[in-house]
């Protein structure tokens, strides 16, 4: 998958049509795959106040893009809206510019909407993505929940009865090297519809096998570009208590 194909088209009303606040749950026609679900930034941890949102298009036309909120005044989001090309990704950065006691514990929402490039906006598919604002960050011992686990001696350790410790399955360690071949040869082959490439159409893979095969630690890094403020959602208006000074 490419990683920042985005191209600006031409210029359009930045505040967008009036359309009301729906509930995330409302169905959308066209599937939205961004990542992650949500964002919690951390008053203590200031590496935590820009947070970045990967949005996907795996199919084969090209989407638009457009980000909302309910609380614009808070965030600073770069890349706001734009176009996402066939079998790419971006990263959306948003930045939280209003770090204060009292917004402790509040959820906010940025609203993605996708439609496909030409027709018509309502047609898209949108999905909400809470952010929540906390004082301090959680403690790795916090996080986890305190289980105790009966303890059970790991197979390699000698054994008086045996006298050696146990050796894995030939054949299971084979299973585990195959595996890690074929996903390495999958990572390395382009991808579908790549006209630069050289290798014949059939041994072309997928993006859904692509992100099948790569490891669960595989990131990208994060395109640093101009920024420009969140566009409120149309029709929503937020309590008092959200309200900014």
């Amino acid at each position: 998958m490419q990683r920042g194909s985005l191209a600006r088209g031409e210029d359009e009303d930045r505040r967008g049509s009036a359309v009301p606040y729906s509930h995330p749950d409302q169905p959308s026609s066209t599937p939205i795959f961004i990542f992650p679900p949500k964002l919690d930034f951390y008053a203590d941890d200031q590496g935590s106040h820009k947070q970045v949102l990967t949005l996907y298009n795996p199919f084969s036309h090209v989407l638009r893009f457009k980000v909302l909120c309910t609380a614009p005044l808070r965030y600073t989001v770069v890349e706001a809206e734009g176009l996402v090309k066939p079998n790419s990704c971006i990263d959306i950065v948003t930045r939280h510019r209003d770090i204060r006691a009292r917004n402790y514990g509040t959820t906010d929402k940025f609203r993605i909407e996708v439609w496909e490039e030409g027709a018509s906006r309502g047609r898209g598919g949108r999905k909400d993505v809470p952010a929540t604002l906390h004082g301090t960050k959680p403690q790795a011992a916090e996080r986890l929940p305190q289980v105790s686990l009966p303890w059970h001696p790991p197979s390699h350790v000698y054994s008086l009865r045996h006298g050696f410790p146990r050796t894995p399955s030939p054949w299971l360690f084979g299973l585990y090297m195959l595996a890690g071949l074929v996903s390495m040869v999958i990572l390395i082959l382009p991808l579908h519809g790549d006209s630069r490439s050289l290798i014949h159409e059939n041994l072309q893979v997928s993006v859904v096998q692509k992100l099948v095969a790569a490891p669960p630690d595989y990131g990208f890094p994060a395109r640093v570009t101009e920024p420009m403020a969140c566009t409120p959602i149309p029709g929503y208006e937020p309590p008092r208590s959200q309200l900014c000074v």
